[in-house]
């Protein structure tokens, strides 16, 4: 190898070493940058409610910490929260760099919002179970609290449309037609997409 080589090697190792290096006191000053949003909910109801930020689904409010904590780009946002049945609670909040802020949910009933007198029962078993429901273009709650050996909800016999949207997963859709009093389940596993893929649904804002 050539002398001129052999600096010229020497000099990119340097430059790579410098950059690998400098790597973790960056992303140090990344999360100096970012705010922090904890959201707490009194009672099942606002734990278990769905939360958009922006116009964008992030999750449910009870799982919303640790690795999965809220950070925010200060500046002005908005916080909405969704449950069946339940009007839509929002908040415009500023973050500001660094700082940790606390947004208590609070989620009231709708006018008038009942079942129906005659049901049938939907059981939907899906993973990831932090995926956002909707029936019939209405937002119900996140799979996990739609399934299992215990959950379910009643809808009125009928034809039924579900779409299932995560972001980062194709977004699932079906038709269910149910008899009076039958019972029925979906199954399904979201296949991983790019969160470009998420439909108009789970962006929505209003």
């Amino acid at each position: 190898m050539s002398r001129r080589l052999w600096f010229l090697a020497i000099a990119l190792l340097t430059l790579t070493l410098c950059a690998l290096l400098r790597a973790p006191s960056l992303r140090a000053q990344d999360s100096k940058v970012m705010g922090e949003v904890k959201l707490q909910g009194a009672t099942s109801v606002e734990k278990d409610a769905g939360v958009w930020v922006d116009g964008e689904y992030v999750g449910y409010v009870k799982e919303l910490k640790g690795n999965k904590k809220l950070l925010l780009l200060p500046g002005k946002h908005q916080i909405t929260a969704r449950q069946s049945g339940y009007g839509d609670f929002v908040r415009e909040i500023i973050v500001e760099p660094g700082q940790v802020q606390t947004v208590s949910v609070k989620m009231s009933l709708l006018p008038g919002a009942t079942t129906p007198k005659v049901t049938s029962e939907l059981k939907l078993t899906i993973q990831p179970p932090r995926a956002a429901v909707f029936l019939d273009g209405s937002y119900v709650g996140h799979a996990g609290e739609l399934g299992g050996s215990v959950h379910s909800m009643l809808v009125s016999p009928g034809t039924h449309h579900i779409k299932v949207e995560l972001p980062g997963y194709r977004t699932f859709e079906t038709d269910v037609t149910l008899l009076a009093g039958q019972k029925s389940e979906v199954k399904t596993e979201l296949v991983k997409g790019s969160i470009e893929q998420a439909d108009s649904e789970i962006k929505k804002s209003q």
